[in-house]
């Protein structure tokens, strides 16, 4: 129920923020950005809300090394899972922006590669699951990587700040009023479906594991009457 709560007002502040992004809000003075510069309304909330995301998991991750939780290591895969969409939306809607702005869809920016290499290592952290089948060590392995791979998040965000960069800074944006108050909407609509699909699909893979554990003490138990 509290799920479907923030899936159903995220839902409602989406539509809301999309709506004025795209057709209330004025086109930017700007001749080379003109009704270009709405991607801001999505770019940057997928880029915040996987770093969120991300940071969730390096908790879990800490945590099931602590405590040896199942619980904490699906957590962690359901908040992973969730920030590689993100991040993967911020790099196309990045680059659609970065087409506009700087006329190539990629320019080896820093903040660019940055989130790339970061893209990349959490494919891997996925990769390396995928190839260990006890859970257990699956668990361990992935919680460890994905503490060492943490690191590519402070890097992303100080990426535009090391050098010089194209992308620009928080300190260089001035935004109005308008356009201010619409991001912040577009940014809490992401957080709540995030924080949705987190407890919905945590749920459903606890429960998944709990089948699975079931279904392998009822072939045990088979096992044994049949001998």
């Amino acid at each position: 129920m509290r799920s479907l709560a923030l899936f159903l007002l995220g839902t409602i502040l989406f539509v809301y923020g999309a709506y004025t992004s795209l057709l209330v809000l004025p086109a930017s003075p700007s001749p080379s950005l003109e009704n270009n510069y709405r991607v801001i309304f999505f770019h940057v909330p997928s880029a915040v809300t996987s770093f969120l995301a991300f940071t969730l998991t390096l908790v879990f991750s800490i945590l099931y090394l602590l405590k040896r939780k199942e619980s904490y290591d699906v957590y962690a895969v359901t908040s992973a899972k969730a920030g590689l969409f993100l991040i993967t939306a911020a790099l196309i809607s990045g680059s659609v922006w970065a087409k506009v702005a700087w006329g190539s869809y990629w320019n080896w920016d820093p903040r660019e590669t940055a989130v790339l290499i970061l893209w990349f290592v959490y494919v891997a952290y996925f990769a390396l699951r995928a190839s260990i089948e006890d859970n257990e060590v699956k668990a361990r392995n992935s919680a460890v990587f994905s503490i060492f791979g943490y690191a590519t998040i402070p890097l992303s965000y100080l990426s535009s700040f090391i050098g010089f960069s194209l992308h620009p800074s928080t300190k260089e944006l001035k935004i109005g009023l308008d356009v201010g108050s619409t991001l912040g909407i577009m940014m809490l609509a992401f957080i709540l479906l995030f924080i949705s699909y987190f407890l919905i699909e945590s749920r459903a893979e606890s429960l998944k594991l709990m089948l699975d554990e079931l279904e392998i003490e009822k072939s045990s138990l088979g096992g044994e009457n049949h001998g």
